[in-house]
């Protein structure tokens, strides 16, 4: 009687799209950089920006993921407490 959701998982093709995806952003990003008529000072910096914003995005992806997980996680844990106090619950007992 318990409604479990169903763990959504990702197909290969959507995964080697994102992945595909991902590498020809960082790949135009780069040559963008590399090909831009300003100093060596100036390229530098934005390629360490780039750098930086790509860590960033990744670590922003991994703690929604994880706060996400760890909330499923105390919902199945208060459902089974749920679960378990009205198995053990008998309406017709005797006071």
């Amino acid at each position: 009687m318990s409604d479990t959701p169903v763990k959504q998982q990702n197909t290969a093709a959507y995964y080697m799209q994102a992945v595909i995806s991902f590498a020809i952003a960082a790949l135009a990003v780069g040559i963008g950089v590399y090909r831009l008529e300003a100093s060596a000072w100036v390229r530098a910096f934005l390629a360490v920006s780039v750098l930086y914003l790509t860590t960033s995005a990744f670590t922003l992806a991994k703690v929604v993921r994880d706060r996400q997980e760890a909330g499923q996680i105390v919902s199945r844990v208060d459902q089974a407490r749920l679960e378990k106090l009205l198995a053990e619950h008998d309406p017709f007992q005797k006071l």
